[in-house]
C-alpha cells in the first residue's frame, strides 16, 4: 500500500467493534454518557452522565442526587440505555441496553463517595475534589448498571449491514 492510501485509511481509525482492553480505555477518558430512560407518561427522558466503568464485574456505577428525576424513574422502570461516544475521529463508541439495581438510598457519606471522588478526578482533573468536597455532605443514590446488551464500534465507516 502507497504512503497515500495508508494516510487515506488512518484518518478513519480502526474499523469495527473494540476489544475489551480497547474498551475500558476509552471509557477510562472521562468521556460522558448519555442516560436513556422513559417517565411517567413513557416519553424517553434522555439526561448526561458521569459513570465509572468496572470492567471486572462488566458493570457502570452511576450516582444520582437525591431530588434527581432520572433516579426515580429508573425506579419505577429500571430497564434504561447508555450512549457513550465521541465526537472526533476515531469515533469510538458504546452502546448499553441493561438493568438499573438500587445499591444505595439516598445517604451521606456511603458506598458511593470513592466512586465519586475517582469520578470527579476523572472528569474534572486535579479540581475534581474542590468540587466535589463541599458537596458530599448532600445525600446520593448509587445504582449499578448491568448491560444486557453491549455494542461497541470505532472508526469512521460503516458497518458491513449497512453496506
Amino acid at each position: 500500500m502507497t504512503e497515500q492510501e495508508n494516510a487515506k485509511i488512518d484518518w478513519r481509525g480502526k474499523i469495527g467493534g473494540m476489544d475489551p482492553d480497547e474498551v475500558t480505555g476509552f471509557l477510562n477518558e472521562g468521556v460522558l454518557a448519555r442516560l436513556a430512560t422513559l417517565d411517567a407518561n413513557g416519553y424517553p427522558y434522555l439526561v448526561p452522565i458521569w459513570f465509572e466503568w468496572e470492567p471486572e464485574e462488566g458493570i457502570f456505577w452511576i450516582i444520582a442526587r437525591e431530588k434527581s428525576k432520572w433516579a426515580k424513574m429508573i425506579l419505577d422502570n429500571p430497564k434504561v440505555a447508555l450512549s457513550i461516544d465521541e465526537d472526533v475521529s476515531p469515533l469510538r463508541k458504546v452502546f448499553i441496553q441493561g438493568r438499573v439495581e438500587l445499591v444505595e438510598e439516598p445517604n451521606v457519606g456511603g458506598a458511593w463517595v470513592p466512586i465519586a471522588q475517582r469520578m470527579s478526578i476523572r472528569y474534572l482533573g486535579e479540581h475534581g475534589p474542590d468540587y466535589l468536597v463541599p458537596k458530599l455532605g448532600n445525600n446520593r443514590w448509587l445504582f449499578k448498571v448491568v448491560p444486557d446488551n453491549f455494542v461497541t464500534w470505532s472508526g469512521v465507516d460503516w458497518h458491513n449491514r449497512y453496506k
